[in-house]
């Protein structure tokens, strides 16, 4: 059900980190990011969205379900966690989107999660800026952080650092980074550069807030 990658020291927190639209919980962005932020004492829980489960079986790509099924099955997902460590959820594009979702729906207890990040949020779809994601970002109760690469199509540092939000996120601006955090060649900066950037932002986040 969940994967856990586990801190090698006693964890001092623990992050459940959900996948985006296109890769499981097995891509390699999932994976790095899931290692390095276990790195610092927090265990890191992966799991797969129904959808993911059966195009891994049929090995045949699959769009997500609807949000409301993808929401129930996060839900879901929370009923295994550990009782005893603080409790924080997030993913990668369409999983941090649904992160955000549910600490905002009454399904879930908000006394019980302590904290959401986010990895490239889908402000909105590439080429549609009008088309935003971002209804329920008022009755986000908890931290919020998202992680941005600068030229994310789905939302830009450009375009955010105008937007009007109901509620701001934390947000930090990975450089020249795409929707993966990866930034061009001709920019000096490095991919690995950025997700590690990333995770130790990431970590910060939920140290902050246990």
């Amino acid at each position: 059900m969940i994967e856990w990658i586990k801190s090698k020291s006693p964890a001092k927190a623990q992050f459940i980190f959900a996948h985006g639209a296109g890769a499981g919980s097995d891509s390699e962005f999932m994976q790095q990011m899931a290692q390095l932020i276990a790195a610092h004492d927090i265990d890191v829980g992966l799991f797969d969205f129904e959808y993911m489960q059966i195009a891994k079986q049929t090995n045949k790509r699959r769009p997500p379900d609807r949000a409301p099924k993808l929401l129930d099955y996060f839900a879901h997902i929370l009923t295994f966690t550990q009782p005893n460590l603080p409790l924080f959820i997030g993913g990668k594009s369409m999983g941090g989107r649904m992160a955000s979702m549910l600490v905002s729906e009454e399904r879930v207890t908000m006394s019980t999660i302590s904290g959401v990040l986010a990895f490239g949020y889908p402000f909105h779809p590439p080429g549609k800026p009008d088309k935003l994601r971002i209804d329920h970002f008022g009755n986000i109760a908890c931290p919020f952080m998202v992680l941005q690469g600068e030229r994310d199509t789905f939302g830009t540092r450009d375009e955010l650092t105008q937007m009007q939000l109901d509620k701001r996120p934390d947000f930090v601006w990975l450089a020249d980074g795409d929707h993966s955090l990866k930034p061009r060649k001709r920019s000096g900066f490095t991919e690995l550069g950025n997700v590690q950037t990333a995770a130790e932002h990431a970590a910060g986040f939920i140290k902050q807030h246990i």
